[in-house]
């Protein structure tokens, strides 16, 4: 075949290049807004399946040893020169390829991915390239392979919160899991922890300011997460602004920290760093900071009763820390803080519509049982929360637990009636969750207005169904392969 004749041919590509060439040269103003949201989703979702196309790509390239072919001796080196890539995105694809690519054995036999719940997700155009890299990151911690149960379990756990949770979280998410992996420490246990806290103040520097670096343990963590919740919250102790809700007084008005919020051009770091102040400042004691969203200023323990009765495992913190068992009941013991031991068997709290704020002992059992934000993919802790109710008590809603949720700031201003605002609904008995508070997405998140809820604070229940999905189906495998076994003979004989 002449040289001619090759180059009149269509190339692979072809189709795909012409449509993008299309949509470059198509005008977008005349699209409605509606339009603009679907051609955005669907560029996204193209992005992203082509990624799982370029890891196809990637194996044949090195099944038909086209490194060696060309002189360029590896992968990486091959993605570099044919396609002008710089060193660490090169790296990075070829990563991402033998992590979630098929690749062959020596007999030519494909494998399964290495992480296959993510590459299948890839696949679908369900998740990013972010997505799938934050994934990995997790899994290069989890011992054992895609034999191991809990390997699988946890891989396809993080998959499933990516299909509808932000890579910011996966890493979040991933140390969830990692500590109900390894509950009591064994990669990393007290004497590795003591070994490491310190905390070194540098040398003052000519302009006054001195530097601040070290690691701290859980405990430290929990406790200073419970006391900066409101001392850095935003319009509080505010040195720029003389207005601003200082110390930790018993009573802070609402309407003046709103306003003081809403000044407050500080970054997180600044705002922690003048909690500290006005910790050493007004002094440690609990008693005299006052109170933190209807509760008084202290670390809240939430564990359940079979870890408290084998010394085992993880208590949760209502700022969303981890405080290994040993530790926890240490703190419980010493501090004095709230510890709520969470039995299911509970009874609900009922305050009906005569109250419209929830009480100090409905807002523990809120903490204990929901741990955080509900809004689907936040990941602000139970600190950080107001009170929600599902059904505006404005509208009759009443003030009982059933009626009640946990929202941030944020999340909590997202829910109302008009253009982009969100719903709330408490799931009915026929839901996989039944009694969970879900939340409806505006039409232009979400146009199908699927209920959702936020998976993102309780990943040990996630990973106890995930391990329990992953054993029934090898359990079907292994009865299907004895049946085979059995129908053999029968079949020979035929």
């Amino acid at each position: 075949m002449s040289s001619s004749s090759v180059a009149q041919q269509e190339r692979v590509a072809d189709p795909l290049l012409g449509a993008v060439s299309d949509l470059l040269e198509r005008s977008l103003t005349p699209m409605s807004d509606d339009k603009i949201i679907e051609l955005l989703r669907g560029v996204e979702q193209a992005t992203r399946m082509l990624a799982a196309v370029g890891h196809r790509l990637i194996v044949q390239a090195s099944d038909r040893n086209l490194p060696n072919q060309t002189g360029t001796g590896t992968v990486k080196k091959f993605l570099m020169h044919t396609l002008r890539l710089s060193s660490p995105e090169a790296g990075a694809r070829v990563a991402a390829a033998l992590s979630l690519g098929l690749w062959h054995d020596m007999g030519g036999e494909t494998r399964e991915a290495r992480l296959p719940a993510t590459a299948a997700a890839q696949v679908e155009g369900e998740i990013s390239v972010d997505h799938a890299r934050q994934i990995a990151a997790v899994m290069k911690r989890v011992p054992g392979s895609t034999a191991n149960t809990e390997f699988e379990a946890a891989e396809q756990l993080l998959a499933d919160f990516a299909r509808t949770g932000s890579p910011d979280d996966i890493p979040k998410v991933g140390e969830a899991i990692l500590a109900y992996l390894d509950p009591d420490g064994e990669r990393t246990d007290d004497t590795d922890r003591a070994r490491m806290r310190g905390i070194t103040i540098g040398r003052q520097r000519a302009d006054g300011m001195s530097p601040i670096r070290g690691e701290i343990t859980p405990t430290l963590r929990a406790l200073l997460d419970a006391v900066m919740a409101k001392l850095a919250r935003p319009g509080m102790n505010n040195p720029d602004d003389p207005e601003s809700p200082s110390g930790g007084s018993e009573y802070v008005d609402r309407d003046e920290l709103v306003a003081a919020a809403r000044r407050d051009a500080r970054s997180a770091a600044q705002r922690t760093h003048d909690g500290f102040v006005a910790l050493l400042t007004h002094g440690v004691a609990s008693e005299k900071l006052g109170s933190h969203r209807g509760l008084p200023v202290s670390t809240i323990l939430t564990m359940s009763v079979a870890d408290v009765e084998k010394a085992a495992g993880v208590a949760t913190t209502a700022t969303g820390g981890l405080v290994p068992m040993s530790e926890a009941l240490k703190l419980a013991e010493e501090a004095q803080p709230f510890l709520m031991v969470f039995d299911a068997q509970g009874e609900p709290l009922h305050l009906g519509t005569a109250k419209r704020f929830a009480s100090a002992a409905q807002r523990l059992a809120l903490i204990a049982a929901i741990r955080g934000c509900s809004r689907p993919g936040c990941d602000a802790p139970a600190s950080m929360c107001a009170t929600h109710h599902v059904t505006d008590w404005s509208k009759s809603g009443p003030t009982d637990i059933g009626n009640e949720t946990l929202a941030c700031d944020s999340c909590h201003a997202m829910v109302h009636d008009g253009p982009g605002g969100w719903k709330t609904v408490v799931l009915g008995p026929e839901s996989a969750h039944p009694g969970r508070v879900a939340w409806i997405a505006p039409p232009h998140i979400d146009p199908s207005g699927t209920p959702q809820i936020n998976n993102r604070h309780h990943p040990g229940e996630l990973l106890a169904e995930a391990l329990s999905r992953v054993h029934h189906r090898k359990e079907r495998e292994r009865q299907h392969r004895e049946r085979l076994r059995l129908e053999q003979p029968l079949t020979g004989a035929a």
